[in-house]
């Protein structure tokens, strides 16, 4: 298949690693985050990438942007991830947690999965 790496980030796992504040503003720790996915991309995958960002709780509503997708999750964001992980067997998929039940969940359906850093570097 040419369709690009799929790589969904887990936003409230992702947000909740760096202890700034986040827990202030979760919706505007969920756009930095997009902004930053947007702008860098996921560092060592330089292909192409279909980057899906999925925020649940008090983060929904944020908008996607040119290079992200956001999803809101009517429920439980770790379900959406693995809903979408599992929707789109056959491809090459990424998922970014430190969450290690979604891990295992989403393992199970053939996903790669790194933790935050992979995305936020070391600042």
């Amino acid at each position: 298949m040419d369709e690009p790496l799929l790589v969904i980030i887990d936003g409230a796992n992702v947000v909740g690693s760096v202890p700034d504040g986040w827990w202030r503003d979760r919706k505007g720790a969920a756009e930095r985050l997009r902004d930053r996915l947007a702008a860098h991309g996921v560092p060592g995958h330089e292909g192409p990438l279909e980057i899906v960002l999925v925020v649940e709780g008090k983060a929904r509503g944020v908008e996607s942007v040119p290079g992200v997708r956001v999803e809101s999750a009517a429920g439980s964001g770790d379900d959406h991830i693995t809903d979408l992980v599992a929707g789109t067997r056959g491809r090459d998929r990424l998922v970014v947690t430190a969450d290690r039940e979604l891990r295992r969940r989403v393992g199970e359906w053939g996903a790669e999965v790194t933790g935050p850093r992979a995305v936020l570097g070391d600042g």
